[in-house]
């Protein structure tokens, strides 16, 4: 997606892209947030006329990653969910908030600076919150397509 990207869009900086520090060696949170900073990118770079469309597509894929790592932390009891899950929560209801206000009023700044909010804020959460997350995940054997924890010994171990 990303070659299409920066093909199609005007060209602007991007406040985030992917990198090696933004992985966490588990394929399944790494696919979910690489997919997550290219429409980062895609909102950042959209003109006044794609905008709302791109930050709309933005917040229906934040729901489904959050809603996916709330799932795992639910599975596999992980015991940092309370906090991991309310800041989904709060991040979730900002950026709706900044998409009521850029479709109902027509503010564009405020979802365009919203959008370089989540670039700076992404990368802390993903090396603190979902790190934590996917260490959990890796030392309990989480499959997360099946639900299935391989290595549930592993509660007692942390």
């Amino acid at each position: 997606m990303s070659d299409t990207l920066n093909a199609t869009l005007p060209a602007r900086a991007i406040t985030l892209t992917w990198s090696d520090a933004l992985s966490l060696e588990l394929s399944f949170m790494d696919d979910t947030h690489r997919e997550f900073v290219n429409l980062l990118a895609a909102t950042e770079l959209a003109d006044d006329d794609t905008l709302n469309e791109r930050f709309t597509a933005l917040i229906e894929h934040t729901q489904e990653h959050f809603g996916g790592e709330d799932k795992w932390m639910k599975d596999t009891k992980f015991s940092s969910t309370n906090c991991h899950t309310t800041q989904h929560n709060v991040v979730l209801e900002v950026m709706r908030e900044g998409l009521r206000r850029g479709s109902e009023k027509g503010d564009m700044a405020v979802m365009r600076q919203m959008t370089h909010e989540l670039a700076m804020w992404f990368p802390q959460h993903a090396q603190t919150m979902d790190a934590a997350l996917a260490l959990h995940l890796r030392r309990v054997g989480y499959d997360a397509e099946t639900g299935i924890v391989s290595a549930p010994e592993a509660f007692a171990e942390e």
